[in-house]
């Protein structure tokens, strides 16, 4: 006997196969778009994070210089994307290059050696850090004061 909505005792209430397959294509679909930009977003991420990395490496060799009155070395190796201080290493990313300025005359054969004094001053230098989207920030360290800055010169992005 058919029930109050005029269906027969088979009858169920549910999703058909057309239904649930055009369900999972959109969310199919919705993967596919979301993935790649969730992956840009890790690499965007990860970079910042290298540039705020070195700004803390060099301004913590700076203030270890001047609280315990030695000579304090920062030693940058481009090619192994790595900074070094007597206190560790910190490793960049496989998604951004490096460049590494520091005194001629303090410069070993792989590495830029910035080198902070027990005044504040410095042997000046700085990491010029390249983004994958093309982008350079340049962290700067003033020779005179030892001051830590930053700047960016626009990539391809």
């Amino acid at each position: 006997m058919p029930d109050s909505r005029g269906r027969g005792p088979w009858s169920r209430s549910g999703f058909s196969l057309v239904e649930l397959l055009a369900v999972l294509a959109i969310i199919g679909f919705l993967v596919a778009v979301a993935a790649p930009a969730s992956v840009g977003f890790y690499r965007n991420t990860q970079e910042r994070q290298a540039i705020r990395e070195t700004m803390q490496v060099l301004a913590s060799a700076r203030e270890r210089a001047m609280t315990g009155a030695q000579i304090v070395d920062v030693r940058v190796y481009p090619q192994q994307k790595r900074i070094e201080t007597d206190r560790g290493t910190y490793r960049y990313p496989d998604s951004v290059s490096l460049v590494g300025r520091g005194s001629r005359e303090l410069n070993e054969e792989q590495a830029a050696v910035i080198r902070f004094y027990p005044d504040g001053s410095s042997s000046g230098g700085g990491v010029d850090i390249q983004r994958s989207a093309g982008a350079v920030t340049h962290v700067d360290v003033d020779w005179l004061l030892g001051r830590i800055s930053q700047s960016r010169d626009a990539g391809s992005s």
